[in-house]
């Protein structure tokens, strides 16, 4: 088919500002395909994984599944950006699935914002000092879950035992 041309070195940080660019454009397959042109020449450019995990959980709406996402979070060096992009690529799914699931979504949506929580708690253990945002997110799930108490799963139903 098409072989895909090279990015110069000297152009990706012209190229990472035009991924941001088309993210808040709407347009997260753009990002994506230039974030990917950046790691092939950079593999571990942290920038662009970071851009590329959004970009792809901009498009979970669209069904992109979420397991390259995790893979991508975990080539990120610092843990507190693994895990608070983790806990984003949980969240988004959750939102996700929330807009377009029908009423059996609810139990898998919890579950989903729960993991994300839980990643939120790991970064905000070693997040650095001033940086908040893992709470932030952690709190608006937690508000996000508050309004909608219908996502909750039903407890098991314990059925009394009608025996002699």
């Amino acid at each position: 088919m098409y072989e895909l041309k090279p990015l110069s070195t000297d152009a990706i940080p012209g190229a990472l500002a035009k991924a941001e660019r088309y993210r808040l454009l709407n347009e997260p397959w753009q990002a994506e395909s230039i974030c990917r042109d950046i790691l092939s020449v950079e593999p571990d450019n942290q920038a662009a994984l970071v851009t590329l995990i959004l970009a792809l959980t901009d498009q979970f709406d669209q069904g992109i599944p979420m397991q390259e996402a995790h893979q991508i979070a975990d080539r990120l060096w610092d843990r507190y950006a693994s895990s608070y992009y983790r806990g984003i690529v949980f969240e988004r799914h959750a939102m996700a699935l929330y807009r377009h699931g029908d009423f059996r979504a609810g139990p898998a949506v919890y579950a989903l914002i729960e993991s994300a929580m839980q990643w939120y708690e790991r970064a905000e253990a070693v997040r650095p000092h001033g940086n908040d945002d893992s709470l932030l997110r952690w709190n608006a799930c937690a508000r996000f879950l508050r309004h909608k108490p219908h996502l909750v799963p039903a407890a098991e139903v314990r059925e009394p035992v009608l025996s002699e």
